[in-house]
């Protein structure tokens, strides 16, 4: 019986000791790195998660092509409903069981605070979160990246288009009442501010909430000659379908969140035309080299995929990850992508360049603004502007 007893306890220390040594360096070994994400792949922001797809493609590409230094990309997406306490148990479930070695994109702001704390305690990259707040970068979160232009910076520029080059006397915002949401509402306030005008309404709405006809009569009311809106896809939809059964007809404007035009087109029954929107990247449909060979990649490894704005989102936000894992060289650890990362200068991919330091983890601060044309084209109104009002520029 001791015999026995003595091997079963062999066995188990057997088996133990390399899962402590995974857990020592998780998220990779020689032959994988295992990098993941969340997305609402169902409800109500589920236009959305075509982001976390898109993802996909390029690490397909990165191990079609041997992958970095011999390690392919494990690659796992999960759906958390656009839910902040689903987000919260993914998370978990990715870090804990799978010992993933960092996340890419992950869309909501809301979801995102959920788990900052969480990822920064176990030290766990996030590269490109799919939305942009100040909170994510401001102070500076060692182990956290933005690329997206801040919330707040992009509903300044499209403040000061509107009033400048649109001539808007009356201004509304149409706003989700979380960070996303607010994010928008204070970088507009504050533009407001600087041209000595105030909004004149300001509705909010929950992001499942349906009926939306007493925030349309509100912003009808107040006269608004242009309504700027800071909400998902499906509020969007209901906002626009609302007003038009009540006859208002203002000039929407939209975060970049809602730039794929032939998707919101389709969902909006043709109401999307005439949106004008900001941009983080070039126009889905550009012929730059790099663009052409993330298209043809695409058509071979998701068919089903329609190419728009969201799923090429995916990519443009693990791109400077995949430049950092290069970098880092065969000998690799969390340190060593940080270093990469902290020292990153102007990538270019197909958004616009990324510089980040051991200062500043905000990579960009400039969009393009765009309008729906027919057939749901994209036509490019303003090159990439930056906003002079940003306070956190003076923290570089």
């Amino acid at each position: 019986m001791k015999k026995v007893l003595v091997a079963v306890m062999i066995l188990c220390a057997a088996f133990l000791i390399p899962m402590a040594a995974g857990a020592a360096k998780p998220g990779f070994d020689d032959k994988e790195i295992r990098i993941a994400q969340w997305g609402p792949q169902t409800g109500p922001a589920a236009p959305w998660g075509s982001v976390a797809r898109g993802s996909d493609i390029l690490f397909k590409i990165i191990n079609d092509e041997g992958g970095i230094h011999g390690r392919k990309i494990k690659y796992f997406i999960r759906d958390d409903q656009y839910n902040p306490a689903q987000t919260k148990a993914v998370v978990k479930e990715l870090v804990e069981r799978e010992g993933v070695f960092a996340f890419v994109g992950g869309v909501s702001a809301a979801a995102g605070m959920a788990v900052k704390g969480y990822l920064a305690e176990n030290k766990v990259i996030w590269v490109g979160p799919a939305t942009a707040i100040n909170e994510y970068v401001f102070p500076v979160q060692p182990y956290l990246f933005g690329i997206y232009p801040l919330y707040e910076d992009e509903a300044s520029i499209l403040t000061k288009y509107a009033v400048e080059k649109l001539k808007a006397k009356k201004i509304a915002f149409f706003y989700q009442n979380d960070a996303y949401g607010k994010s928008g509402l204070e970088g507009c306030k504050a533009r407001m501010a600087k041209l000595k005008m105030k909004l004149v309404e300001e509705s909010s709405v929950e992001p499942g909430e349906k009926d939306l006809s007493s925030q349309m009569l509100r912003l009808k009311k107040s006269g608004a000659d242009v309504v700027i809106m800071w909400v998902n896809p499906t509020s969007a939809t209901i906002a626009l379908k609302t007003a038009s059964t009540i006859g208002f007809k203002p000039q929407w404007i939209s975060s970049n969140t809602l730039s794929d035009y032939p998707l919101m087109n389709k969902i909006t029954g043709g109401l999307w035309e005439g949106v004008i929107t900001g941009a983080f990247a070039l126009a889905p449909d550009s012929d730059t080299p790099l663009l052409k060979k993330y298209r043809e990649a695409a058509k071979k490894y998701a068919p089903e995929e329609r190419w728009g704005t969201f799923y090429m989102a995916g990519i443009l936000f693990a791109e400077p990850l995949i430049e950092a894992l290069k970098k880092a060289g065969p000998k690799l650890s969390t340190e060593a992508v940080l270093k990469q990362l902290n020292s990153m200068k102007k990538f270019q991919g197909i958004g616009p360049p990324v510089t980040w330091s051991p200062d500043v983890h905000q990579g960009s601060d400039s969009i393009m603004i765009q309008k729906c044309g027919p057939n749901s084209t994209y036509i490019t109104l303003q090159d990439w502007t930056t906003n002079e009002l940003a306070t956190w520029k003076k923290k570089k």
